[in-house]
Order: C-alpha cells, then sequence, then structure tokens
C-alpha cells in the first residue's frame, strides 16, 4: 500500500497544474501518478467532463491509480515511458514520473502535440536545461522548491505573471 509523504513539497505543482486545467481544453495524460496529483486531476477532469488518461510504470502506484478508473478516466500500466503516444494532440500533460532522467526526453516528445507541458521538480535545472530550446514559451513557479513549470509552443505564458481570473 502506497503510504503518502504527506510533505508540502510534494504538493508545490498543485498551483500550476489547477491553472493550466482552468485554461485549457482538450484531453488530459498524466505520466506518473500519485496520491497528490492523480485524484486533482480525477476530480477537475471529472468536474469539467474531460478525459483523462494516466500512466504509470510502479506496480504498486498503478494498483493505487485504478480506483480512480471512470468512463472518462483511464488507467494504464507501462512497461516503458516510450509506449505513450506522443503524437496524438492533448491539451495538457503532466510529467511526474521516474525515472526522473526521462522526463526531459519525454517532456521534448510533446512539444509539438500538447497545447501545455506542466512539470513537478524542475528546480533541477541542470536536467531540464535541453527542453528550454524546444519550447516557445515557458513560466517557473519558484514560491518554494520543488519547483514547477508550465511550457508551451502554442499557447503564450504571459497570465502566469498574475492570479488567473476565471470569468462566470
Amino acid at each position: 500500500m502506497i503510504n503518502p509523504d504527506l510533505k508540502k513539497a510534494y504538493t508545490t505543482h498543485m498551483g500550476v497544474l489547477i491553472k493550466v486545467l482552468l485554461m485549457s481544453r482538450g484531453d488530459v495524460v498524466e505520466l506518473g501518478t500519485g496520491p497528490f496529483s492523480t485524484p486533482l486531476l480525477h476530480w477537475v477532469c471529472k468536474d469539467m467532463n474531460r478525459k483523462l488518461i494516466s500512466y504509470e510504470i510502479d506496480p504498486e502506484y498503478y494498483n493505487y491509480a485504478r480506483q480512480f478508473r471512470s468512463p472518462i478516466h483511464r488507467i494504464k500500466q507501462v512497461k516503458d515511458w516510450d509506449e505513450v503516444n506522443s503524437t496524438i494532440h492533448r491539451g495538457l500533460v503532466f510529467i511526474d514520473h521516474n525515472p526522473f532522467d526521462k522526463r526531459a526526453p519525454d517532456i521534448i516528445r510533446f512539444k509539438d502535440s500538447a497545447d501545455y507541458v506542466v512539470i513537478h521538480d524542475t528546480e533541477c535545472e541542470n536536467n531540464f536545461k535541453i527542453i528550454w530550446p524546444h519550447f516557445k514559451y515557458a513560466y517557473t513557479w519558484k514560491d518554494c522548491r520543488p519547483w514547477a513549470t508550465v511550457v508551451s509552443n502554442s499557447k503564450d505564458l504571459s497570465q502566469f505573471n498574475y492570479p488567473l481570473v476565471v470569468s462566470q
């Protein structure tokens, strides 16, 4: 059974992730499930009636995530992250999977197919410096560690310098 470490550090992606969910459209993909991101994505996508596909390699995390299966939320176990199709258009891709050194290459794989890619743990700048030339727009939230970053080639991210206001 997954015993989540309930440290604040494991939740620092939530603000950026929620902002991008509210401003994006289309299907959502999660690479790497967890006790914080998976429920958050599940419930917000359910409320927005958006399709969500969560991918996981680790059997324990996969078994945890399976409880969130629904008609609009698929949970898929993969043996290799390269099995995830990165050519289909996605509104949002969330990257928070292991092994950590696989993140940068997978972010680059989604550069032309995702409107937004949200990445957790980007304070490890040496691990991500290869991705920046591949994206036109980037914003990194640095209020505390670990940082969270959103990148895009099709959506201007200047609104991330200000609080997002959702009109009703």
